[in-house]
């Protein structure tokens, strides 16, 4: 029987619960626009794509949903976002129940802190930058909708408030059908939406350490330095990258002036870091830059946050042990910090693992499927890292091809989280070892 005292196996049938409930919903009359039943499939692959903050989308949303169904659709993935335990922890909170030790131990598991902080700390941190980000980004979106495009002032804020959850959570999911590629030359609506992911995408650690300690950098935590740091540099690699290979693409960058370049680019550099938003026409990029979003998708955002994929810390830790072994140093660190074997292992496992998930998804979907590949390989990894960008091929997937795409945006969104729990909670000392032989290694 399940055990309430255990989150690690808690949170992921509640993620599990969620999905189910959101399926029910989405599969009533009142949740489509033409008031007929939505395919079980298609509400189940809905509400794993919105609980998973993924994005991934077999139909139209603003035009296949009612009202009621994308209403639905925003409240999964805010709660899939801002998390089960720390949703119901706060919400009991809010009716009086009290912080107790299971609700500290449920809230850390759930946002990745098991350095013993303050875990009701954590807990308001979480609801007040959640509650201002999505506020602020949801006014400023709201009033460009309504002055510059003149919509109604209901469906401006509808459209702001939307795009505001969406961006915040990295859900990427998007009130219009063609997702923002109807505003490429409107800063006022790119840069929000920029600002809200890539804050998310952060993490909640490296917004206490902001909160705590400002811009003082020598006091910030390593996890925040690698954070930041990692964070800087895949934005700028994925802006020049993108810029560059897509500067001439006819089909992209190539009719825009230099502003409307440089804007997309950087819109672009943003997006694959698992927010899932799209200004431009992913499938008719270059090769080459499908190649910088592989990359990009797979390393993801900052722990304990909205992101998905390996994490920045996960891709650096491994950067770093490679440095170190390539240089013959005895320990593998940064910034004048040495990482413990605890941390090499487990970054060295949780990409191990997500590399072999993606290689088996992406080798079954090409074994029921005659679409490309390259296509393929770029869904899978998207559903993974929990992005929701794709190359246009989500609707044509065979059932049990979207059946994988589920199960791999659930492990993404879950399993990582309880993967690297487990592992960091589940460490026992045997009171033996065996004797020391090295195979040969390359």
């Amino acid at each position: 029987m399940l055990s309430l005292r255990d989150p690690i196996r808690l949170i992921p049938v509640l993620f599990l619960a969620l999905i189910a409930a959101g399926t029910i919903l989405l599969s009533l009359p009142l949740a489509t626009a033409d008031g007929t039943r939505a395919p079980v499939l298609v509400a189940l692959f809905t509400s794993t794509s919105a609980v998973a903050v993924t994005g991934l989308i077999v139909t139209d949303t603003p035009v296949y949903w009612s009202a009621f169904g994308q209403g639905v659709i925003l409240l999964l993935f805010q709660v899939g976002g801002f998390g089960i335990m720390t949703a119901a922890t706060l919400f009991g909170l809010m009716a009086g129940r009290g912080f107790g030790l299971r609700d500290r131990m449920a809230t850390q598991v759930e946002r990745s802190l098991l350095g013993g902080g303050d875990a009701a700390a954590v807990l308001r941190l979480v609801f007040a930058v959640t509650l201002a980000v999505e506020g602020i980004t949801a006014a400023i979106l709201a009033l460009r909708f309504a002055t510059a495009y003149d919509l109604p002032l209901p469906a401006a804020l509808w459209h702001g408030l939307f795009h505001a959850v969406s961006a915040f959570n990295n859900a990427g999911f998007s009130s219009f059908s063609d997702s923002v590629m109807g505003f490429q030359a409107d800063p006022f609506i790119l840069v929000p939406i920029m600002v809200a992911v890539i804050l998310a995408a952060l993490g909640f650690p490296v917004m206490q350490d902001l909160r705590t300690h400002r811009l003082r950098w020598r006091r910030w935590s390593l996890h925040s330095r690698i954070t930041v740091t990692g964070t800087i540099a895949l934005l700028s690699l994925g802006f020049a990258a993108i810029l560059a290979m897509e500067w001439s693409n006819p089909d992209t960058l190539g009719p825009m002036g230099a502003g409307a370049k440089a804007l997309n680019a950087a819109f672009h550099a943003v997006m694959p870091r698992t927010a899932g938003f799209n200004s431009l026409d992913v499938g008719s990029f270059h090769d080459q830059t499908i190649m910088v979003n592989f990359f990009l998708m797979f390393i993801g955002g900052g722990s304990a946050g909205t992101a998905g994929g390996i994490k920045v810390t996960t891709f650096f830790v491994l950067f770093a042990i490679v440095l170190s072994e390539t240089l013959r140093r005895r320990d593998a660190g940064l910034f004048q910090r040495r990482f413990g074997r605890a941390v090499e292992r487990q970054a060295l496992s949780v990409t191990v693992l997500a590399a072999t998930l993606i290689f088996a998804a992406t080798t079954y979907i090409a074994s029921v499927s005659a679409l490309p590949l390259g296509d393929i390989l770029f869904e899978c990894i998207s559903a993974f890292a929990t992005v929701g960008l794709s190359t246009g091929i989500t609707a044509d997937l065979p059932p049990s091809a979207l059946l994988v795409l589920c199960a791999l945006m659930f492990v993404g969104r879950v399993g990582t989280i309880t993967v690297a729990t487990a592992l960091a909670l589940g460490r026992r000392e045997r009171p033996y070892r065996y004797p020391e032989e090295n195979p040969i290694v390359g």
